[in-house]
């Protein structure tokens, strides 16, 4: 900016014997102390910057969806939620039976269904029940079906919780839009069943549903399961009571985040270092133990995905960091507003209002992400209602719901003394 205010001065100078004079006497002391003024200037501020450790940032979520085929088993970045999700499953005739005898309804298997919240709550509410047929060796069998919410991603969720808490970081609403519209094909009803015969097929009508049924779909994430034995023995803590087990991850990498997964009665706090994490244990003796690695994210080792990749990342700013070390609410609409709009999930939407009102009785559009939360729950009827008002910055789509109740659970968090509503304008 000096630099050219400079030139341009320069330029209006009509005796070209002293603009160059001039010229040069500036190119040669002032330019190059300006460049030095505005090198030293950059440098204080990314001191300042980098002197707010973000720590959070090594434990940003990062999810998605994939066809089961197309999943990558060496991948770098995304891996199953579940393991078990690339066994291969097979259903058994007299299972079926025992269970039917036991009047149980056997869970066929799972799908994914690409609707909003609201067509999912409405679905469960309603409680259908689907035509199908289970195709055996022995001939078609008519069977009908239930759809009840599978709840096995929403478990994997919970389990990081408690042990975030373990390892004593600050914890952060998982954004996983795609966790809550799974679903268990369970067996109601059928036709008589020849107990020698084999399942081939099992195909299940879903009527209006059927546009939106997927099949053979699994959750990625960016965590990473891992098993670490100590480094030598462990030597007494400075409590003379419990000891330290010192892990290393060297060789995984430290740019990553790591997470000790464990009993809470197994762990008394834990340290970290850069290349190393002391967990503090009554355990005195050598062991293995199991680590969570939140792989960094790298868009080039990404490669082709089947559905949007969606995380709870803020976007780095000073202030971001500045307020998450500095832990006191603000209580005002900037501030709400601020909050919301440093998560990359935010850059569809516009939080337009915020209204304090006594009673809403309107069909809300958000939900709960952080359910287990159980000190920020209980009983609510007493509380005014915080109304968080939306609108979108291009069409919706069918995660849009799911990623409002995502930002109206951060606001949640923060304001609990509040009970918390997103809606769309």
């Amino acid at each position: 900016m000096i630099k050219e205010l400079m030139i341009e001065r320069l330029r209006k100078i009509e005796d070209l014997e002293q603009r160059q004079l001039l010229k040069d006497i500036v190119s040669g002391v002032f330019v190059n102390l300006i460049d030095y003024q505005e090198e030293m200037n950059n440098k204080l501020e990314e001191r300042v910057f980098n002197e707010m450790e973000d720590v959070e940032n090594r434990f940003d979520i990062f999810v998605t969806l994939s066809h089961q085929e197309d999943i990558d088993p060496i991948h770098q970045c995304l891996f199953p939620m579940r393991p078990a999700d690339l066994e291969s499953k097979t259903i058994q005739l007299n299972k079926l039976l025992q269970s039917l005898e036991r009047n149980e309804q056997a869970v066929l298997f799972s799908l994914f269904l690409t609707c909003d919240s609201v067509q999912i709550q409405q679905l469960l509410a309603e409680e259908r029940l689907f035509n199908g047929t289970i195709v055996t060796t022995a001939g078609p069998i008519s069977i009908q079906v239930s759809l009840t919410r599978n709840t096995d991603y929403l478990q994997e969720i919970n389990k990081l919780y408690p042990i975030f808490q373990i390892n004593g970081l600050p914890w952060k609403t998982i954004n996983h839009p795609f966790a809550y519209k799974f679903f268990n094909v369970k067996l109601v009803k059928c036709s008589p069943l020849n107990e020698d015969a084999e399942i081939t097929q099992i195909i299940v009508d879903l009527e209006e549903y059927e546009v939106n049924k997927r099949l053979n779909v699994v959750p990625l994430w960016n965590i990473e399961r891992h098993e670490v034995k100590n480094i030598g023995f462990p030597v007494p803590a400075i409590d003379k009571v419990n000891y330290e087990h010192v892990l290393s991850f060297r060789k995984m990498g430290n740019e990553h985040g790591y997470l000790v997964e464990a009993d809470g009665e197994n762990v008394r706090y834990i340290k970290r270092t850069d290349n190393e994490l002391t967990v503090v244990s009554p355990q005195d003796k050598s062991g293995i133990w199991k680590l969570l690695k939140v792989v960094k994210m790298e868009e080039e080792k990404l490669g082709k995905l089947n559905y949007e990749l969606v995380s709870n990342r803020r976007i780095e700013h000073f202030t971001t960091k500045f307020a998450s070390k500095h832990s006191s609410n603000v209580k005002t609409k900037g501030e709400i507003i601020r909050m919301v709009n440093t998560f990359d999930a935010a850059n569809k939407f516009e939080l337009v209002d915020i209204e304090i009102v006594n009673s809403f009785l309107e069909a809300s559009f958000t939900y709960c992400a952080n359910p287990f939360i159980t000190e920020m729950l209980g009983e609510r009827s007493h509380k005014k209602i915080m109304l968080l008002k939306f609108k979108a910055k291009e069409e919706k789509d069918f995660l849009a719901n799911d990623i409002l109740s995502f930002l109206v659970s951060e606001v949640q968090r923060h304001f609990f003394e509040y009970k918390c509503v997103g809606v769309w304008l």
